[in-house]
């Protein structure tokens, strides 16, 4: 299991891109802890492609109700600012 830092762009409701040095690779599942504000959001991903030294693409795999929920709170609150 590797771990790493990175910045999420393009966020959306289906997945994000992931600006990142570290390797993986397509099919290979991840998990994107987001710190916000009001706490940690974690959230499951599958790598869709990556690019080297720049990052990965994510396609959101939800293992529950509330996940999706988290997500879609996340993203009305980016909006709103």
């Amino acid at each position: 299991m590797t771990q790493g830092r990175g910045t999420i762009s393009d966020l959306s409701s289906t997945g994000c891109f992931v600006l990142s040095g570290g390797e993986v690779n397509p099919g290979e599942l991840t998990r994107l802890e987001i710190h916000l504000p009001e706490g940690v959001a974690s959230l499951w991903g599958e790598v869709v492609y990556s690019i080297a030294e720049m990052g990965f693409a994510i396609r959101f795999k939800f293992a529950s109700a509330s996940e999706r929920r988290a997500l879609n709170r996340l993203l009305e609150s980016s909006t709103e600012r």
